[in-house]
């Protein structure tokens, strides 16, 4: 228990110091290079993964609140969640592998 309390006391206060730290350093010089470096990476990142269409998925649900609704009702019930079990050949595949078992016995 001591311990758990000794990680979220440190855990808290390297969040505090992080913080302070970089509200200094993003006025220096060295910070505001390092900024534009990090966001020219993730404007790299984002292109080249396709993260506009997360944005565009956002943009048109907050649009079209009502057409997002349905579409997500549409997809809860076309792809209905079932176990294993219910799958068609479920029993033949397993009666399969049964009977190889035993050969290899």
């Amino acid at each position: 228990m001591y311990f758990l309390f000794i990680l979220s006391v440190k855990s808290i206060l390297s969040s505090v110091i992080g913080s302070s730290f970089y509200n200094w350093f993003k006025n220096t010089q060295i910070g505001i290079w390092f900024q534009s470096q990090v966001n020219r990476f993730m404007d790299h990142f984002a292109e080249k993964h396709d993260i506009e269409l997360a944005r565009t998925e956002s943009k048109f649900k907050k649009d079209y609140p009502l057409i997002a609704e349905r579409l997500e009702y549409l997809e809860s019930i076309a792809h209905p969640k079932c176990g294993i079990e219910e799958f068609d050949g479920y029993q033949d595949l397993i009666d399969r592998i049964e009977a190889r078992d035993k050969k290899q016995k």
